[in-house]
């Protein structure tokens, strides 16, 4: 239980922190937080990435629990800036369809990976889902509300992934990883979808 609500209380603490990375500000704030937090939730490959980035975290335990979602969501703030500031990124798209393939492989082989390389790779394919994001924001949003809601509706994916993979957990050690896993691997072949524009 203490876990569960360092974890909740560290990423909500990173997803306020990039606030003054954001341009554009003072206008159009509630619209821009609204579509914001609207977009993550509103794509297959973010919605399944940022759910999968928490159930890695729940599987590497200890530090990762917090780590690895809170420097997602650093990062994904970064990518963000790069894209409402109109700096390019090469393959963003084939990237975050990437991650959701690498993310889901990774949980359903059970790699225990050191904490910094998943700190890492989290990073990385986030850079590319903040630059989605931000190269998408309405003209007429504010970036820094704009910035937030992106960032709290990550953080809320994130610590559903963390509560899923806790819940399924409990059904045992056998049981519980066996489903962790396949739902990493159905997670791997929806990337492998997203690829190939099948999704």
């Amino acid at each position: 239980m203490r876990h569960t609500v360092r974890t909740a209380l560290a990423v909500a603490a990173f997803s306020a922190l990039p606030q003054l990375a954001f341009a554009h500000t003072g206008v159009g704030a509630v619209h821009g937080f609204d579509a914001g937090f609207a977009h993550p939730m509103g794509g297959l490959d973010h919605l399944l990435a940022m759910v999968t980035v928490g159930i890695f975290a729940y599987q590497l335990g200890g530090r990762a629990m917090w780590a690895v979602p809170a420097t997602f969501v650093a990062l994904m703030a970064v990518g963000g800036a790069l894209g409402i500031g109109g700096i390019g990124l090469p393959f963003v798209e084939v990237a975050i369809a990437l991650s959701v393939v690498v993310l889901g492989l990774v949980v359903a082989f059970g790699v225990k990976a050191p904490l910094a390389a998943a700190m890492a790779v989290a990073g990385v394919f986030a850079v590319f889902h903040g630059h989605a994001h931000g190269t998408e924001m309405p003209l007429d949003a504010s970036g820094l509300g704009y910035g937030l809601g992106f960032m709290s509706a990550t953080a809320l994916l994130h610590l559903a992934g963390l509560s899923l993979g806790m819940a399924v957990g409990r059904f045992g050690e056998t049981h519980g990883t066996r489903y962790v896993r396949g739902a990493g691997a159905a997670v791997a072949l929806a990337g492998i979808g997203l690829l190939g524009g099948i999704l």
